[in-house]
């Protein structure tokens, strides 16, 4: 590797050392990843760490706080990451780090801790594109039979009954004119069997490579742990003058029977009650970029999108920005919270929610993603994730409420999304000597 300036870019080709690395192999508690279908961000480090106060407007705070931090940093294509609370009610964390690696956009590693001319450090050692598209292919390879976790001791937050009875009030908000829709997340949590942290990252990867696979350094009432997911959607992408956004709304469990599942794919497809709910969110995404774009272009009907578990109804976003369009992480401000996540009108779902819901959601169904020095980045909608300590594990599942709602089928599609992170979990070995990493 040839000697890099003080924040030097180093562009990656075909063929150099590193061009093909693992981005989860580099991964590290503490810092962050992004990676779908081995392109994204990896970072290793940290420089600074920028606080965002807790309060209304917490994500806009968090653009113009890491839009500050960029500048000052006179790094080209210098990187923020950060993972951000749903409701803004505690505060949250930049990560400046002192080294990423960046596979996607344009390719590239950057080195902020060496000031002093030194070469950028390598992540990884080098290898073949043959061994780095073995190595990707074993994700996807059917699971270890080696020793696993024991079963997880799940306690439910709110128990079953109550959620079903805070689905049942939100109905009859809805139906009395309220309000036409909100969404309502429940949580589960165990103690930590012993995990490494990283074996549940592939375990999610193998599980649903297409997904958004991230993690995010997190606080949780004092002690540091990780948020860690595999999240369906991309909130926002922004390369240049291209913008692209892919929300999902609109559920249904998959078969393990091929035909079923086609039949459920298809009724998924034809859903009245899913499709509202799911023009819902796509007329929010785009009346929130539309003042930021020269063109915007939005597929006139909705795609059939998979997770190992669950279809679900997806349609894609594009847009040209105007010259005066901010970065990425200011493009996802202004579109979170979608009705995905909160509701509509998102005041009076957000009000429900407060009311509804006991105990915060914290980072989940917030935003997670990073964004460059020059606007460019990616944001998605933290959703099938857990918060990892030492001591616990936190998982959260939401469904959308309207007016055809049934308590029992909401907390059904609860269930089934919680099995992401449940069957990942229980596929995960045990860490070296009991201990979480």
């Amino acid at each position: 590797m040839t000697a890099a300036s003080p924040g030097a870019i180093l562009p990656r080709r075909a063929g150099d050392p590193g061009a093909d690395l693992d981005l989860l192999a580099s991964w590290r508690s503490g810092g962050f990843l992004m990676e779908r279908e081995g392109t994204g961000v990896v970072t290793l480090g940290e420089l600074r760490r920028i606080e965002v106060p807790a309060g209304r407007g917490q994500a806009s705070r968090a653009a113009s706080l890491a839009d500050a931090a960029l500048a000052d940093l006179h790094v080209d294509g210098a990187v923020i990451a950060a993972a951000l609370p749903f409701a803004g009610d505690a505060p949250a964390h930049l990560l400046v780090p002192e080294r990423v690696r960046v596979t996607s956009i344009a390719p590239r590693e950057l080195d902020l801790a060496a000031r002093d001319g030194r070469q950028a450090a390598a992540f990884a050692p080098s290898r073949s594109a043959a061994q780095a598209a073995a190595e990707r292919g074993a994700h996807r390879a059917p699971p270890s039979t080696s020793a696993r976790i024991e079963p997880m001791r799940w306690r439910a937050h709110p128990p079953l009954d109550a959620y079903a009875g805070a689905v049942a009030e939100a109905i009859s908000r809805i139906r009395a004119g309220r309000l036409e829709k909100v969404v309502l997340a429940r949580s589960l949590v165990a103690s930590n069997p012993g995990m490494e942290t990283r074996a549940l990252l592939a375990e999610l990867r193998r599980r649903d490579p297409g997904c958004h696979l991230f993690a995010a350094p997190a606080f949780a009432a004092g002690e540091i742990g990780d948020f860690v997911g595999a999240t369906p959607e991309t909130l926002i992408r922004r390369e240049g003058d291209r913008v692209l956004s892919l929300p999902h709304a609109g559920t249904a469990a998959r078969s393990p029977d091929p035909a079923r599942d086609r039949q459920v794919a298809e009724a998924l497809l034809l859903s009245a009650k899913n499709r509202h709910e799911h023009a819902a969110v796509v007329e929010a995404v785009a009346d929130a970029l539309q003042p930021h774009c020269a063109e915007l272009r939005v597929d006139p009907e909705p795609h059939l999108a998979a997770t190992a578990t669950v279809w679900h109804l997806a349609t894609a976003v594009r847009g040209r920005l105007r010259p005066s369009a901010p970065g990425a992480l200011s493009l996802a401000a202004a579109l979170h919270p979608t009705p995905a996540v909160c509701g509509t009108p998102t005041a009076a779902a957000a009000e429900l929610i407060a009311e509804l819901e006991p105990g915060s959601r914290g980072l989940y169904a917030g935003l997670v993603g990073w964004v460059d020095s020059r606007g460019d980045g990616e944001w998605a909608v933290s959703l099938r994730c857990a918060l990892v300590t030492r001591a616990a594990v936190r998982i959260h599942a939401g469904a959308g409420i309207v007016a055809e709602s049934q308590p029992d089928l909401e907390v059904a599609e609860t269930e089934v999304k919680f099995r992401t992170l449940i069957d990942a979990l229980e596929a995960c070995p045990p860490a070296a000597g009991g201990a979480p990493e």
